[in-house]
């Protein structure tokens, strides 16, 4: 379980850091907020596990598939690396992750 904390950890900073990048590059306030709140989820995610294990990686899973939902088909329609092929790559990661904790139990 330590890893899989670890992992949502980092996948939550840097969420809150590609949406601050996307702030300053773009000025896109809608990168702000959205990397800001899901990076938090994430962090809060991470730092559930493992005493509230279901309740932490319930919430991981959702965000990770609302990310892969929002940065995979961007991907495919783009093929840039950033920022969508990097959090494409990251939320596919947290998906299995979360799933995998739950089989391992």
């Amino acid at each position: 379980m330590e890893v899989t904390k670890i992992y949502f950890i980092l996948f939550g900073v840097l969420t809150i850091a590609g949406g601050i990048v996307g702030y300053v590059k773009a000025g896109s306030v809608a990168s702000i907020i959205a990397g800001s709140i899901t990076g938090v989820l994430l962090l809060v995610a991470a730092f559930l596990l493992p005493e509230h294990r279901g309740l932490g990686l319930a919430t991981a899973l959702v965000i990770s598939l609302l990310l892969a939902g929002q940065f995979v088909p961007k991907f495919l329609q783009t093929g840039r690396m950033m920022p969508a092929g990097m959090m494409s790559i990251l939320s596919v990661i947290g998906v299995i992750a979360a799933i995998v904790a739950f089989i391992k139990k």
